[in-house]
């Protein structure tokens, strides 16, 4: 190794009488420390002194048809030499001998700088004006990309060379770097063919370890995807030991409490579906032996991070105070077991372990498998805690909802019976409500709308909206298409961002028995159960929602129906299904009003309830009876 900061001799040069000319040049510290690295001198070693080589050279020949460079050369750098892994274009004996002397090179400043050089002529640049390889080789534009070992380190350059200034293009450069990958590639598959017969059985415990990895990796994409897909902690748990029975354990104990003093939530999988019935009875037992589940969550909370046991059956039995469940737990198999605790990184505390068992015939677990069983108990606690943020979410949503909704009032001849019900899926609450009022004149208005949106915000703008309807409609005998016309010029002319379906209708007795006036804007139709059990969908023409000023004035229907008949409006939660027609769901609504027609009022609610498909959207429902 030379000394750095030294005088080096770059070359013998022949003159055009045979004579021979010594030059010289200086390898600075700087440069000396980079080149002289050990673990990139390493991998420049492990791919060997090469001489023609038939994949680099094929490289340089890309280089030079497609960047149209007269020269291309693969280059490596150690801390003495330039390898001329692949060439065309370079004059003999350089093309055969395939070395030059670091001074020589040009690539060795890539190298040092550890990224790309981009030169349109040399001879102005302070670094390289006056590298030898200018006169010898008429090396005026240098464009060089770095090559790396699989570690990152730069261990040479794919370059372009012309014999004349040049500025090189955008796509010249994007090619170069592409083909500089290709021999970036080429370098690490040789480094590891280099060391694959001395390393024989150390490769093969990296590819098991690789399989592994992408085995656990797998394991915790879909442990975080099926968590993510529940909002029900007692399913998520159920959830977290199928997939980790599938690739990580035989069997598995879940227990987790989200608030402390509360009785714990047990579960146990094994990976064997038909042992079902004995890990529900081995769930059932721990819950209620405290002293067993107790040992688990303690050992959890003494390490605070997973803990490995090796121990045969006979120990494991002494350890369990429970004659029933240590008969099934040496029946499902025991071998090694780990505890994980179920860490909460919201709260900092443990909420519960996963005891993760293998049977006598597997592996004990081992040092991958503890990373994954302490990433498995982390994502275990951010499910227990979505869910309880989500629980009092909902339970706030839904507080919000059920007091901005009408206590129905007490009126006479008029029976009113009305349900909300939140989603029981996505977001807890949404904008539907329903309303009852009556007027000065004695006549009824009913209404149940429904805001665009499904959270806080809509809940509260139905709030808002409903107390518009009010206002608007109270101590007005306008009818109702006339009220919504009025309603829509208020929200916009209120700047009010509201949109919503509703149906709007005024009930007065008339000489015949009662005459039902209604407007419908976008909502799905009302339902008429008539005395003899038959029932009338009251379709309209469609109207545009509220909140979308109409061009026209919107209209009024009118229906006159006999004493003891029963309105029903309702929101698009209990018909809507995304795999059949609206008309479908409104048919099979009308359908079980008529065959629940001898249900008293709160019944008849629960029946036509059932009715919904999925309870994927909240529901409203207003039943208004006439009794004469």
């Amino acid at each position: 190794m030379r000394v750095p900061g030294a005088l080096a001799p770059v070359a013998w040069q022949a003159t055009g009488r045979g004579a021979m000319v010594l030059q010289w040049d200086v390898i600075g510290d700087a440069e000396q420390s980079v080149l002289g690295d050990p673990v990139r001198l390493c991998s420049v070693r492990r791919i060997g002194r090469p001489g023609p080589d038939e994949a680099f050279d094929r490289v340089a020949m890309l280089v030079r048809k497609l960047v149209d460079a007269p020269l291309g050369v693969v280059c490596l750098v150690d801390a003495e030499h330039q390898y001329l892994a692949g060439q065309v274009g370079l004059p003999e004996p350089i093309a055969s001998e395939r070395t030059m002397p670091l001074t020589h090179s040009f690539s060795r400043h890539v190298v040092v700088a550890g990224e790309m050089l981009i030169i349109s002529d040399v001879r102005t640049d302070p670094r390289m004006r006056g590298n030898p390889t200018i006169a010898q080789l008429n090396a005026i534009a240098y464009a060089g990309a770095p090559i790396t070992d699989p570690d990152g380190l730069v261990v040479g350059a794919l370059c372009a060379v012309d014999h004349e200034p040049r500025d090189w293009t955008n796509s010249e450069i994007a090619l170069l770097t592409e083909l500089a990958a290709v021999c970036s590639s080429e370098v690490c598959l040789r480094i590891a063919r280099a060391t694959a017969e001395d390393a024989r059985k150390a490769a093969e415990d990296a590819r098991r370890a690789a399989e592994s990895a992408g085995q656990n990796l797998e394991l915790l994409t879909d442990l975080t995807e099926s968590l993510a897909a529940t909002m029900d902690v007692d399913e998520a748990m159920r959830r977290l030991g199928r997939i980790v029975t599938g690739g990580l354990a035989d069997w598995c104990v879940v227990t987790y409490a989200d608030e402390p003093g509360v009785t714990p939530h047990v579960s146990a999988t094994h990976r064997d579906p038909a042992r079902a019935a004995d890990m529900d009875r081995l769930a059932e037992l721990a819950a209620r032996s405290r002293t067993d589940l107790r040992a688990i969550v303690l050992a959890a909370h003494r390490h605070g991070r997973p803990v490995r046991r090796v121990d045969g059956p006979a120990k494991i039995r002494d350890r369990l105070s429970d004659a029933e469940i240590a008969s099934i737990a040496t029946t499902a198999g025991l071998g090694s077991s780990m505890i994980a605790p179920i860490i909460s990184s919201v709260r900092r505390r443990i909420l519960g372990a996963v005891l993760l068992v293998n049977g006598p015939d597997r592996a004990p677990f081992n040092d991958a498998e503890e990373r994954v069983a302490a990433e498995i108990g982390r994502r275990a606690g951010l499910a227990v805690e979505n869910s309880r943020l989500y629980r009092e979410q909902r339970h706030m949503a839904e507080v919000l909802q059920r007091s901005l909704l009408t206590e129905l009032p007490t009126l006479p001849g008029v029976e009113l019976h009305a349900r909300y019900l939140p989603a029981q899926d996505g977001a807890a609450v949404g904008g539907d409500w329903y309303d009852a009022f009556a007027q000065p004149d004695g006549s009824v208005m009913v209404a149940v709308g429904d805001v665009s949106g499904h959270d806080i915000e809509a809940a509260a703008m139905m709030g808002q909206l409903r107390n518009l309807v009010r206002g608007d409609a109270y101590g007005r005998d306008d009818e109702p298409g006339a009220l919504l016309t009025q309603l829509d010029l208020a929200l916009h002319g209120l700047r009010v961002p509201a949109a919503a379906t509703v149906v709007l209708a005024r009930v007065r007795q008339s000489w015949s028995g009662y005459a039902i006036s209604f407007a419908n804007a976008g909502h799905p139709p009302p339902l008429l159960l008539l005395p003899d059990g038959r029932v009338q969908v009251w379709w309209v023409p469609p109207e545009p929602l509220l909140g979308l000023l109409p061009q026209d004035p919107r209209t009024t229907t009118i229906r006159y129906v006999p004493p003891g008949s029963t309105l029903v409006l309702y929101t698009d939660g209990l018909v809507e299904d995304r795999d059949q027609l609206l008309d479908d769901g409104v048919a099979r609504l009308a359908e079980r009003l008529r065959t629940s027609s001898a249900y008293p009022g709160d019944a008849l609610c629960t029946r036509l309830l059932e009715v919904a498909p999925h309870r994927s959207d909240d529901i409203a429902l207003l039943l208004v009876r006439l009794t004469g």
